[in-house]
């Protein structure tokens, strides 16, 4: 028996190590890129045409001067892309949590069919509906406008069947019916009791949303192609990367990607905490 408790503890420890550097070489994977990245923000075009270095290079002052005073308008740039992530992060999350307490607290006709459906709009890839899109906003004269980039985001399949799971597993229906018999109204029920319970899963999509609308580049490509002031910071590295040859900086293109990812790493700091329960019980049906 002794043995037996020896040889199972020796299994768990063995087994444990390994997750530990499994998860410390995935770890390094995932920084290892943002260290190039930086390190690579501060070096010229000429030390970067001779390959990677560790260490830090001694040009971060000029690329930062070449990016802000370079013909791109990098703070505009980066003004847009904050307002219609934040925006759709904003929508996105309120109203999917909205639809998906709809599913979760509501008996109805079709409710089984309208969930499939939203589901069913997952599997369309946004290049299928692009061309359409675009000729629906050109018919609304929103071309070169942020609302076309915001307001659809109101739509968000994934983040709608993430919240409805989430709501499996930590929104009894009690809850619900105990306002109700107090008088609580339907939105003061959902704004006030449903939504301060759904903050892990909100604080997770809000992420995911924001980081997804402020790198995304084909549709933004799309409808603001022609207002230089109105584009978006990848609009703005995609032009910068697209440059003449002779004119081409590897190292301001560097610093301005720098530039553009350090707003996403704040946002992740200020609602990382709620990442790990949020992804747990979301994913567990109860």
């Amino acid at each position: 028996m002794r043995e037996n408790k020896t040889s199972k503890g020796f299994g768990i420890g063995a087994r444990r190590v390994i997750a530990y550097i499994v998860l410390i070489f995935l770890t390094f994977l995932c920084l290892f890129w943002f260290y190039v990245l930086f390190i690579n923000a501060t070096r010229s075009n000429a030390n970067l045409s001779k390959g990677f270095t560790p260490l830090p290079g001694v040009s971060f002052m000029d690329n930062w001067n070449s990016m802000i005073h370079g013909t791109l308008p990098v703070f505009n740039g980066m003004f847009n892309s904050f307002f219609v992530a934040a925006c759709s992060a904003i929508l996105s999350t309120y109203f999917s949590t909205m639809t998906a307490y709809a599913i979760h607290a509501y008996n109805f006709k079709y409710k089984n069919a309208i969930f499939t459906f939203i589901l069913m709009i997952m599997t369309i890839p946004t290049q299928v509906t692009a061309l359409g899109f675009i000729r629906l906003v050109d018919k609304m004269g929103l071309m070169n406008n942020f609302i076309p980039l915001i307001v659809p985001s109101i739509a968000a399949p994934v983040v709608f069947f993430y919240m409805k799971q989430y709501m499996e597993s930590t929104l009894p229906l009690a809850f619900v019916e105990a306002a109700r018999i107090d008088g609580s109204s339907e939105f003061h029920t959902f704004n006030f009791i449903v939504l301060p319970m759904m903050k892990p899963a909100i604080a997770v999509q809000a992420i995911f949303t924001f980081v997804g609308s402020w790198n995304n580049y084909f549709t933004p490509a799309l409808i603001l192609s022609t207002d230089e002031k109105k584009k978006t910071l990848p609009i703005l590295i995609a032009q910068l990367r697209s440059a003449d040859w002779l004119k081409f900086d590897m190292g301001q293109v560097y610093m301005m990607i720098a530039f553009s990812i350090f707003p996403v790493i704040v946002v992740y700091l200020i609602l990382s905490r709620f990442i790990v329960s949020g992804v747990a019980l979301g994913g567990v049906k109860g």
